[in-house]
């Protein structure tokens, strides 16, 4: 049976730590996350939201659960060979794979704190329920995104997909918060994104338009939703294609693909030509199994 904890005043999942005890809790916190396999990890103080001020308040982790003082981070790679089969069967199951991967390792860390007396809460690495769900408000309660960014995992590039160093954005991510008061990561102070328009110019649904004047382009949200809503139709999501063509990520030199950007952009065009071009053989024939070919509609037939 569990050892209980005798009544006291105080609360006995909450506890004050002195700065010698948070760099050890945050080795702890880090080997167990690599341990359960995390490939990334960082570690934002809540404070950062309200001195970015780029988040609306209500979005910020201390409106969503006010004990909150640290939000960790934690990452999963999307492996680079995979993601380029998009939209595929293979691409789905990494996704899927991954998503679960990361909700387990969150709700393992949260009751891996709360038994250190650090009181924790997680938020899914999705935060919503369907596509409907997001065609009646195309938004989520909180943004790992924005969440990676504070704890120094990466920077936002002009696809709005957060960059990490170590593979682009080709990342999968989900967040604890915990009253816990952890060493903060450093922000990544220079740029990832290094404009190449190449998400703008792959997309299918043309949802990424390139700003001269910032980093992050303008993106319809809504044209990025009808893509996935065909992929689900035909169990194939999600897209990708904006993570799969970005040329940032120390995983691109594991892979030494050459000439791969060029191939990206012509990609399109050319299996629009000839579905059989065997420069995409490989990626073209898993897209033709395990997923059902949708019917033509009588409109699209005409």
């Amino acid at each position: 049976m569990a050892a209980r904890s005798k009544k006291s005043g105080t609360n006995p999942l909450q506890k004050k730590q002195s700065a010698e005890e948070n760099l050890d809790l945050k080795g702890l916190i880090l080997q167990f996350c690599r341990d359960r396999g995390a490939d990334v990890v960082g570690f934002a103080p809540v404070e950062r939201w309200d001195e970015a001020g780029e988040v609306p308040p209500d979005f910020r982790p201390q409106a969503l659960w006010p004990p909150a003082r640290t939000v960790i981070v934690m990452g999963m790679e999307m492996p680079l060979p995979i993601v380029e089969t998009t939209p595929s069967m293979l691409h789905k199951e990494l996704y899927d794979t991954s998503n679960r991967e990361l909700d387990q390792l969150a709700y393992d860390l949260i009751r891996y704190l709360n038994r250190l007396g650090h009181a924790s809460f997680f938020f899914p690495r999705d935060g919503y329920s369907s596509l409907r769900a997001l065609r009646e408000k195309n938004l989520a309660a909180f943004s790992h995104v924005m969440a990676a960014k504070y704890a120094g995992l990466g920077t936002i590039g002009a696809s709005h997909n957060l960059l990490t160093p170590e593979f682009g954005p080709r990342v999968r991510l989900v967040s604890v918060f915990t009253t816990a008061s952890l060493d903060p990561d450093q922000m990544l102070d220079k740029e990832l994104c290094i404009k190449c328009e190449a998400c703008a110019r792959c997309c299918p649904k043309k949802a990424i338009e390139m700003r001269k004047d910032r980093v992050i382009g303008d993106y319809d949200k809504t044209a990025c939703l009808a893509m996935t809503e065909e992929l689900t139709a035909r169990r194939c999501y999600p897209c990708g294609v904006c993570t799969k063509v970005c040329p940032v990520g120390k995983d691109r030199l594991l892979y030494k693909q050459a000439g791969v950007m060029k191939k990206y952009l012509k990609e399109a065009e050319a299996l629009a030509a000839n579905p059989d071009d065997p420069e995409y053989k490989s990626w073209s024939h898993i897209r033709k199994y395990g997923v059902p070919t949708l019917k033509k509609t009588k409109d699209e037939d005409e």
